[in-house]
């Protein structure tokens, strides 16, 4: 998945005319808008970081997050204390998400950075706190295809897309989600 990032350059300085700002790099967030008519989730199957088989389809009655990240993505990096915050807030209230790992060495390189990589969550150094699954190419394809990294997908409980994220997610996406959520 690397040669996406790479290549969203040359569609980022095309794209940045009309508007669209998200990258590898600390991009902002671009919503792709609440679809019309809303879209099933697609019937997708992971592999966690132990190589048990884990489906999209489990998580139904819960908004869910997915999350599209790799470990040498700064951006990725740069969102993630907020998807553990929001992790820590809402999981009680049937939220969760789902990060899924793009890097091409799969969990050999995954697992080490979810052991050891803590970030500072409200002052607290904190490691991730959410399911960390393995994608590739194939299984963002489903997700209508995935062409910057961080690329983030809102599911209803009901299991509909309700919002794709190109880009970290900013402030009054999270304003959104939490509506999904409910308080």
């Amino acid at each position: 998945m690397k040669r996406k990032c790479a290549a969203f350059g040359l569609l980022l300085a095309l794209a940045a005319a009309g508007g669209v700002l998200a990258s590898c790099r600390g991009g902002t967030s671009q919503a792709s808008g609440r679809l019309a008519s809303l879209k099933p989730e697609p019937s997708v199957t992971f592999k966690d970081l132990e190589g048990n088989s884990v489906s999209l389809a489990s998580f139904k009655g819960k908004v869910v997050l997915v999350n599209f990240w790799a470990t040498w993505c700064d951006a990725c990096r740069a969102e993630m204390p907020e998807l553990i915050d929001f992790q820590q807030k809402y999981a009680k209230k049937g939220f969760t998400v789902l990060g899924i790992a793009t890097d091409d060495e799969g969990a050999k390189i995954v697992q080490p950075f979810v052991e050891r990589t803590t970030f500072d969550v409200n002052g607290h150094p904190t490691l991730l706190n959410y399911p960390i699954l393995i994608g590739n190419d194939e299984i963002a394809d489903k997700f209508g295809g995935v062409i910057a990294l961080p690329t983030s997908i809102v599911i209803t409980r009901d299991g509909k897309i309700a919002k794709k994220f190109l880009g970290v997610v900013g402030p009054e996406d999270w304003t959104e989600i939490e509506s999904l959520v409910g308080s």
